[in-house]
């Protein structure tokens, strides 16, 4: 069996090995090694080791005699972005911006980030005849957000997008704000610093524990009435579950917010992924970039705070 692989834009510079690992799945890293030293994968009709790198256009051929399944991006991006059929299509949510291998959605509550049947999936579903082919990248969310969580979401659309925003999260050039209902008063602006530890069997997170990391909120009070603080909240960190957590810990769960500890009154709780800013990075990215709410989470508010 001869299978044959082209490069894509998204492929510039990538290792063979790597390529072939992201491009055949079922073939374990050590039989790509044992294909490679055998002479069996060809770069433009010439024998290439596995930290060749890979430029676009270039051709990868291997020959097998194992019979796995390929990841056949080569020849069509639907593989690495399928197409959903008719019946499984629904209109993407608003676009609030796309640029540099970016693109920002505002995700509505119940949408799960990733997964099966996910805003991923969507996107993966519009990009398909969008893209040029690639062996190694496919789009995805460059962050994620609760299923129950609304707001701004940024998804990959080129991997040199994907590296760009990774960099500005890492050098907190980037930075999310968001809108919440919380139970009890905060009266004036509060600094949440704690240290937070994930329980992935339980999937929920915690103040304390012994791998434990620093977590720093700041938060505004934007409206208070007997029972619920509208707030602002600005992560300064990224931890899962952040604001949900620290809220908890520090006596205001979110509203309705079960999992950590919030009553049952509001029917789910509301949390809004409101602005993203960037200090530098994207000359065109609007300052802020802001996410509209959704229309629950609006009226929630004008009932609680006689808001509009």
């Amino acid at each position: 069996m001869t299978i044959e692989l082209k490069a894509g834009p998204d492929d510039a510079g990538r290792r063979l090995d790597r390529i072939l690992r992201k491009s055949l799945p079922d073939y374990s890293l050590s039989l790509i090694h044992q294909l490679l030293r055998q002479g069996k994968v060809l770069v433009n009709d010439k024998r290439a080791g596995p930290d060749e790198r890979i430029q676009p256009g270039m051709v990868i051929r291997l020959t097998s005699t194992v019979n796995h399944n390929i990841k056949q991006v080569n020849h069509n991006h639907k593989s690495a972005c399928p197409t959903l059929p008719p019946a499984n299509r629904q209109a993407l949510p608003e676009i609030l911006w796309r640029g540099s291998g970016i693109i920002v959605f505002n995700k509505p509550p119940g949408l799960a980030s990733h997964g099966k049947a996910s805003l991923d999936t969507q996107v993966k579903a519009w990009l398909a005849e969008k893209l040029p082919d690639s062996l190694s990248f496919t789009p995805g969310p460059l962050h994620r957000l609760d299923r129950p969580t609304s707001g701004a979401i940024a998804f990959s659309e080129t991997l040199e997008g994907a590296q760009l925003f990774t960099r500005l999260l890492r050098e907190r050039k980037l930075t999310k704000t968001y809108l919440a209902i919380v139970e009890g008063q905060i009266n004036g602006d509060e600094e949440w610093q704690d240290e937070l530890s994930r329980d992935t069997t339980l999937k929920k997170t915690f103040a304390g524990g012994t791998q434990a990391h620093s977590a720093l909120t700041t938060v505004k009070t934007l409206a208070v009435n007997a029972l619920y603080s509208l707030i602002e909240a600005h992560i300064v960190t990224g931890r899962t579950h952040q604001i949900r957590a620290q809220a908890a810990f520090h006596g205001h769960p979110l509203a309705g917010d079960v999992k950590y500890g919030g009553n049952h009154r509001t029917g789910g709780f509301f949390l809004h992924a409101w602005k993203m800013e960037l200090g530098e990075g994207l000359p065109d990215f609007p300052r802020p970039l802001v996410a509209p709410l959704p229309e629950a989470f609006q009226s929630q508010i004008q009932t609680l705070f006689g808001l509009k």
